[in-house]
Parts: C-alpha cells; sequence; structure tokens
C-alpha cells in the first residue's frame, strides 16, 4: 500500500506520532509518503514528500480538526481520510491514540469503511471584477471586525431574495460544519450526510431572522451593503480576505468531496453524546 502522512507541525506529539507512524507502517511493507513540513519538524528524511496530487490508498491526518480541514481542501480525489484525534474535541479526527494502531491493522486489512463528505465552492466577485475562489469542508463566514458597527448583508438563494440581514454577520456551513462555528451561533446540529446548507446569521438585530436549512443544490449569494466598515470572509477559520461595499459571495456544493475512514462502529450521534455530553 501507498499511504501518506500529515501531521500538526505546531505539535511535538502530533509529529513524533507521524515518525512512528511511518516506521510502523514501513515494517509492513507499506510506501510511506511524509509531509515536508512535518520532515522538516523533525529533522529527519523518512523517504518520498507527500504530494496531494499524488495517488495513495489512504492518508493518515495527525492532530485535530483543524489539521483535517487543512489537509482535505487539497485532498479532493477521494483518497480516504483517516484522521487521528491529538487535540481536544475532534468531530472530524475520531480516532484516538489508544485506538490509532489497532484501526491502522484493520485499515490495512480492509476491515473498515468509507464516508463521503460535501465541499462547498465559495467564489468572491469584488466590484473591482477580481475573482477569488476557495473550497470549505467546514463553513465560510462573513463577519464584522471587532471595532466594526454592525453590517447589513443582503441574503439571496436561487436568485430569490431572503432577507437582508442587519447583524455582526453570517455563517453558511456545510452538514459537516454543523457542529463547528455555525452550532456555537446558534445554529442547527445536522446529520454530515444531508444534502443541505446551513445559513446562520450572528447575532442578529432582529429576533424574527432565525437560522435556515436550505437544499445544498441551490446557489446563495450574498452582498455586503455597507459601507466604510471591517468586514472580512473567513474559510474553514483558516483562510481570509477582507470584503468591499457591494463585494458579492457565492456559495454553491462542490462537484468533489472527501471521503473519510469510518474505522468503528461509532455513530454521529454517538459522538454527540460523548463530545457534546448529551444526556442517555
Amino acid at each position: 500500500m501507498r499511504v501518506g502522512l500529515v501531521a500538526k507541525v505546531s505539535s511535538r506529539t502530533a509529529v513524533q506520532a507521524a515518525h512512528e507512524v511511518g516506521d510502523w507502517l514501513r515494517r509492513r511493507g507499506c510506501e510511506v509518503a511524509l509531509d515536508e513540513a512535518t520532515s522538516r519538524a523533525q529533522g529527519r528524511s523518512d523517504g518520498p514528500s507527500f504530494d496531494p496530487g499524488e495517488s495513495y490508498d489512504f492518508v493518515v491526518v495527525l492532530g485535530g480538526d483543524g489539521t483535517l480541514l487543512a489537509a482535505a481542501r487539497t485532498l479532493t480525489s477521494g483518497v480516504p481520510i483517516l484522521g487521528v484525534n491529538l487535540g481536544n474535541l475532534g468531530f472530524l479526527t475520531e480516532v484516538g491514540t489508544s485506538e490509532l494502531y489497532p484501526t491502522l491493522n484493520d485499515v490495512l486489512a480492509g476491515k473498515t469503511g468509507t464516508e463521503k463528505r460535501a465541499l462547498f465552492d465559495v467564489t468572491l466577485e469584488r466590484t473591482s471584477g477580481t475573482v477569488l475562489r476557495y473550497r470549505v469542508l467546514n463553513d465560510a463566514v462573513i463577519a464584522k471586525s471587532a471595532l466594526a458597527r454592525i453590517i447589513t448583508l443582503d441574503l439571496r438563494v436561487d436568485g430569490g431574495l431572503v432577507a437582508r440581514y442587519r447583524s455582526d454577520g453570517l455563517i453558511m456551513s456545510t452538514p459537516t460544519g454543523s457542529t463547528a462555528y455555525n452550532l456555537s451561533a446558534g445554529g442547527p446540529i445536522v446529520n454530515p450526510l444531508l444534502p443541505v446548507a446551513l445559513l446562520t446569521p450572528i447575532c442578529p438585530h432582529t429576533f424574527s431572522l432565525r437560522p435556515l436549512v436550505v437544499p445544498d443544490s441551490a446557489t446563495i449569494e450574498v452582498s455586503l451593503e455597507t459601507e466604510r466598515e471591517e468586514v472580512y470572509l473567513t474559510l474553514d477559520g483558516q483562510e481570509g480576505t477582507s470584503l468591499g461595499y457591494r463585494d458579492r459571495v457565492r456559495v454553491t456544493r462542490s462537484d468533489l468531496a472527501i471521503t473519510l475512514v469510518k474505522a468503528n462502529r461509532r455513530t454521529f450521534y454517538d459522538s454527540l453524546r460523548g463530545k457534546l455530553h448529551w444526556g442517555g
């Protein structure tokens, strides 16, 4: 098998674990490609470098959900991703350190399944004519800066006006991202396999403006209708850029998707009970 390894380079534990996993896989006859940043962080070279554009049987991502989000935006060829949680919550990286090597044995033996997760394409059209394109697994967020006043956003779905939001911002979330910023802002939790998009205002000025769920086949468009305020578009909490007056953000479901390794019988609802401490 050909296996890619990606680690959270700011975590000494994750970097060390990546090299240990690489050694373990090589002893079992696998060809292992470690990402360059992890190799540099450990100060050693362990064979070929990981290239997200190449073909692998699966990719192991060690860190937290943020590490997996960053990797997922580059791995869109259907290569299965095994997320290993070395952080705190871990909705995406569901395999813990105690389960790592038993899970790897199951993956090598073909005893695990996979699950497809939708990605959203995000296009920013500036009034200057500049067009920027992004891809997200969790969410695209339009929000004012700390010192900016309340902003006005024009929201349209499939060309029809939904509302003019006066708020601190708007979260446009995938089903996978429903347990991220969307949840903190009071949005609904949805099963990550549902074909929907979630639209959750951040601190709306009017109480009647509630979170909205729309089909992910829809085209979502938001334009900034406030002048001379600091407003930003943030992608998966990791990339971002400023927005200007009348700049337009378009969100659609991507033709690409990512594939997650399902390594155990834990369901999404088991994760809700275990990680969010639901009763029952």
